[in-house]
């Protein structure tokens, strides 16, 4: 396998790779809900684009959740089929509620599936975004 060392820098490249490849401002961070960010997500065997609702108060995450998920049918016509949990554990131990799309079968530190994975990134994220930007009045109304 690769050192610490290694591995870092291949994940620095892909990262670099990628924001050359589709140069553009994505929404990730800037939802204007604190603790609700898109994000992507690449390890050893999937890439991952996902909306992670990450309030500590239960109440708040549970509400915006459920605001997301009563658009089930349309955020789909939007990104195809995703996974959802409204009580997901991240390896820390902190739950959060979370949507997300997965790619299996290629990887961060094999340079032949970057491309494949940059296009996954690129579909999946601008959909995530589309949707969000035509519901963000009724999503932000808690």
């Amino acid at each position: 396998m690769f050192s610490k060392q290694e591995a870092q820098q291949i994940k620095k490249e892909f990262w670099t790779a990628f924001g050359k490849s589709f140069p553009r401002k994505w929404i990730l961070y800037d939802t204007k809900i604190k603790d609700m960010a898109f994000k992507f997500n690449a390890d050893t065997k999937k890439a991952e684009v996902s909306l992670d609702i990450e309030m500590k108060d239960e109440i708040f995450r549970n509400a915006y959740y459920e605001k997301i998920w009563s658009l089930e049918d349309i955020l789909k016509d939007f990104v195809g089929d995703f996974h959802k949990d409204e009580y997901f554990m991240l390896e820390n131990g902190k739950i959060i509620s979370k949507i997300w799309i997965e790619k299996h079968g290629v990887s961060i530190f094999n340079k032949n599936t970057w491309q494949e994975t940059f296009e996954f990134f690129l579909e999946k994220m601008d959909g995530f975004e589309r949707f969000y930007y035509e519901y963000e009045d009724f999503i932000k109304d808690v």
